[in-house]
This record gives structure tokens, C-alpha cells and sequence, in this order.
């Protein structure tokens, strides 16, 4: 019989002998991958949705940010949490039971008749993500040992995570434009149901390990600081950074997690092992894909905004204007963990990635009122796109390389609390960024000329890209400290988990 703490079916040998191949991994991949889109794709298709979802429900502009904050404060604070479930109770039940709960959850949001109903049904979604998207990733994990397949394996996996986001404005457009806002939550079923029956029939039952416990005390500690961190960023982007709401919630966090830090160190059944985040080539992947998920969402946040309010294009012409982007991170993402790693190693492929990605958001600093979409969008947008699937791929592979199966859902985890966090950090101070520069031309523009303010609008996202290159090339000099030389991590790239039997 297999290991407690691995999902993959091993096939009978000598104990310690490595398991063979998993039986049908490749359509388990594509399950897989279908409820990470749909995970993904729930951070953007309900934006496209909110504006007729308020006239509808009637809630005003201040409330109309919990629609958001809702769910990423459920899914952010409790993603340890749901990694770890995902390794002390078997993955293929955090997966099924992940699915049913966000499928459900859908249900509840798209019938709601009342804004309460709708932010219960968004933190429940979270609260469900947050045992799915883990187990997602850590099933991957413990379903492709062989190197090489598992570096293509990645890659799909990483093209889905990467391009989910800008799939989702072009869904979530076509959803409220030919049927209604409803849909853009009813739409979660589908994927559901096809990721639930394929996990059901293919990924095997685990018996629980009941030598292992779940820290309490961590859990606490890591979900309060979390929340703090979220909530902190969140408030942020409606409140001033020195409102007592928002660096008060922001010093709590630092906090709790540093005492959670300490726990760590302390308890016999850690809920993160510090090995993981302590290995020097998965702290950087980690640091890689707080980068990423930063900068995705500086890109395509106002770039939305610019395609809508300045060149006056539909959500649907919106989500299409994004799909060379998406093909963009597919192409390097589908190649990266698979044909680039092996050849160059993650050191020179995220550092590449971290370089195209800050060039094309560089490059789109220079748009203007006149600009247009296929001479001044496209390129950098292409651009940009090449480098996010070189950087996620990559790192979602190397975050999780010589991890014991044991703790493949909290490093799981953590991949997905490091996306997270940078995504929330990116939006907040964003945010800020450009209400700072459309109010600083504003200053010396008339601000009662139409004009005027569309061109403040632009010159403050000029601001936020030109942010979005400084994350770019932060990522891109901590890639170069701490991703280990090929010669010197050679021996444990190709060594995979070992599943004795």
C-alpha cells in the first residue's frame, strides 16, 4: 500500500523504491488544470460583472470593493491553512470537497437577491479556493516524479495560471454582455463538475496519517496575520496609506507572522515547515511569484481601464485585446519549465522573464490619449506576456522540486499565498500610485476639461507600469542572488519525491 501522504498510485515494489508512473497522469493534468483556471479565471470574470451587479442588487461604489475583498481576504488568509488540510487528510479529498464547496458557493452568489447574500457567497468561494488551489498544485506535484514530464507538466500548469486572469475579462465580458452578471458565477458549475467527475474516477484515496497533527496555534497565527496583510492592503485602496485602518492592520500582520515565524521553530507539527521556505532555490521561486502575481495585476488592472475609458472598447473587445497575451504566456510557459530549465536552469530563465516583463511595462508607460491598440498596446503587451509565462512557469516548478510528499500541500500553498499577496500589494499600491498622478496633473491642467481628465487618468497608469518594471526588476536582481548555479543544484534538480511502498 502506498504512503499516507502521497495522492499518486505507486505501483508495488521494495520499500524504498521510487513508484511507477501514474496510471493516466496526463488526464489527470487536464482535470487539474481546469480547476486552477477556474480558480484563476474567478479573479477577473466578476470584475467585468460588477457594475450591473450594482445596478442590479443596488449597493453603492464604497461597497462595491467587498465583492472583491471578500473573497480574497477568505482565500488569502486561509491558503495554509487549506495546503496543509490538503496533506494531513489526503489531497484527493481537498480537491473534491474544494470543488463541490466553490461550485455551491457559485450557486449561492449568482441567485443572490441581496448584496449580503452576494458577499457571503464570494467568502465562501474563498474559503473553498483556498483547500482547491493548493491541492491543485500539490496533486501535480505527487502525480509527475519524472523530470522531464514534470517540467511539461508545469508548463501547462503555469500557462493555465498565467493566463487565466485576462481569459476571464474576455469570458466575464461575453457572460454579462449576452446574458447577465449571474452567469459570470453560474459558469463556475461547469468547470466543477468536469474537474470533480475526472478526479473522482482517476486521483486515488489516501488513508490519513494519524501520526501527524494539525497546529492549531500556527493555523491561528498564519490565517490572523494574513488576513491582517490583505485586509491592510485592501483598505489601502480606499483609505490613505497613514489611516490608522490600514498600517495598523499592515504592523498587526507583521506581527503575527513573525510570531508564527517563531512557532514554527518551536512545534513538533509545524503547519509550514521553514525548510521549505528556507531552501534557497524555492525561496527564490516564491519571491518570483510574489513578483508575478504583483505585476500581472499592474498590467491588466489599468490596462483594462485604458482600453475601456480611453480607446472605448467593449468588455468583450477588452477581453479580446487580452488574448495575445495570453497566447504570449502560454508559448514561454509551455517551453520554460520543460525545454528552457533543463538547458539554461530557473537562474537564467526567470531572470530573462523578469527582464521582458519589465521592458513591456516599461514600454507601456509611454501611452498616451492617441495612442492606439495594434502600434503601442500590442507589442509591450506581447512582450510582457512572453516574460510572466517564463517567470510562473518556472517558478511554480522549482517552488516544489525536492519537497518531501509529505508537505507538497503547504509548499503548494505557499505558491499560491506568495501570488496572492503580491497581487493584493500590487493593487493597493497601485492604486494609490495613480490617484496621486492624475490628481498631480490635474494640479496644473484644467480638471473641469473632459480632456484633462481622461489624460490624468492615462498619466497616472504611466505611473503604475512604471512601478510595475521597478517589481519587474526587483524580481529580476533577487533571481540573480538566489537561484543557485546549474553545476551546484544539478544533483537534486533531477532528484524527484520518493513514495516508498
Amino acid at each position: 500500500m502506498s504512503s499516507p501522504a502521497t495522492d499518486a498510485p505507486a505501483r508495488p515494489g521494495a520499500a524504498g523504491t521510487a513508484p511507477g508512473p501514474v496510471p493516466h497522469r496526463w488526464l489527470i493534468l487536464v482535470f487539474i488544470a481546469v480547476a486552477q483556471l477556474m480558480v484563476v479565471l474567478d479573479a477577473t470574470i466578476v470584475n467585468i460583472a460588477l457594475p450591473t451587479a450594482q445596478i442590479d442588487l443596488g449597493f453603492s461604489d464604497a461597497d462595491r470593493q467587498w465583492v472583491v475583498t471578500a473573497y480574497s481576504l477568505a482565500f488569502g488568509s486561509l491558503l495554509l491553512l487549506g495546503g496543509r488540510v490538503a496533506d494531513l487528510f489526503g489531497r484527493k479529498n481537498a480537491f473534491l470537497i474544494g470543488l463541490v464547496g466553490f461550485a455551491l458557493a457559485s450557486v449561492l452568489g449568482g441567485a443572490a437577491g441581496s448584496f449580503e447574500v452576494l458577499i457571503i457567497a464570494r467568502a465562501v468561494q474563498g474559503l473553498f479556493g483556498a483547500l482547491l488551489a493548493p491541492a491543485a498544485l500539490s496533486l501535480l506535484t505527487t502525480t509527475f516524479t519524472d523530470p522531464a514530464e514534470r517540467g511539461r507538466a508545469f508548463g501547462i500548469f503555469g500557462a493555465v495560471a498565467g493566463s487565466g486572469a485576462a481569459l476571464g475579462l474576455l469570458l466575464g465580458g461575453i457572460l454579462t454582455e449576452h446574458l447577465n452578471w449571474r452567469w459570470t458565477l453560474y459558469v463556475n458549475i461547469a468547470f466543477a463538475a468536469i474537474a470533480f467527475v475526472g478526479g473522482l474516477l482517476l486521483l486515488r484515496r489516501t488513508a490519513r496519517d494519524r501520526t501527524k497533527k494539525l497546529d492549531v496555534p500556527g493555523t491561528l497565527l498564519a490565517s490572523a496575520g494574513l488576513f491582517c496583510l490583505v485586509y491592510g492592503f485592501s483598505n489601502a485602496e480606499s483609505h490613505a496609506w497613514s489611516s490608522v485602518s490600514t498600517w495598523g492592520f499592515l504592523v498587526a500582520s507583521a506581527l503575527l507572522l513573525a510570531a508564527f515565524c517563531f512557532w514554527q521553530t518551536r512545534t513538533a507539527h509545524p503547519l509550514l515547515p521553514l525548510r521549505i521556505l528556507l531552501h534557497r532555490d524555492r525561496g527564490a521561486a516564491y519571491l518570483a511569484m510574489l513578483v508575478a502575481g504583483a505585476s500581472i495585476f499592474g498590467i491588466s488592472l489599468f490596462l483594462t481601464y485604458y482600453l475601456q475609458q480611453v480607446l472605448e472598447l467593449s468588455p468583450v473587445q477588452t477581453g479580446l485585446a487580452f488574448l495575445p497575451m495570453s497566447l504570449a504566456i502560454m508559448s514561454t510557459a509551455t517551453t520554460g519549465a520543460s525545454v528552457l530549465v533543463p538547458r539554461f536552469g530557473p537562474k537564467l530563465v526567470v531572470s530573462a522573464g523578469m527582464l521582458l516583463g519589465g521592458t513591456g511595462a516599461l514600454w507601456l508607460s509611454r501611452l498616451d490619449v492617441d495612442s492606439s491598440y495594434a502600434g503601442h498596446v500590442l507589442p509591450p503587451l506581447v512582450l510582457a506576456g512572453f516574460g510572466l509565462g517564463a517567470v510562473m512557469a518556472t517558478a511554480m516548478s522549482q517552488a516544489t522540486v525536492g519537497v518531501a510528499h509529505s508537505e507538497a500541500g503547504a509548499a503548494s500553498a505557499l505558491v499560491n499565498t506568495m501570488q496572492q499577496v503580491g497581487g493584493s500589494l500590487s493593487t493597493a499600491l497601485l492604486n494609490t500610485i495613480v490617484a496621486s498622478g492624475a490628481s498631480d496633473y490635474l494640479a496644473t491642467h484644467d480638471a473641469r476639461d473632459p480632456k484633462a481628465r481622461l489624460a490624468a487618468g492615462v498619466h497616472g497608469y504611466s505611473d503604475a507600469y512604471v512601478w510595475t518594471s521597478v517589481f519587474f526588476a526587483m524580481g529580476l536582481v533577487a533571481a540573480g542572488l538566489l537561484f543557485r548555479r546549474r553545476r551546484a543544484r544539478r544533483a537534486e534538480e533531477h532528484a524527484a519525491p520518493v513514495a516508498h511502498v
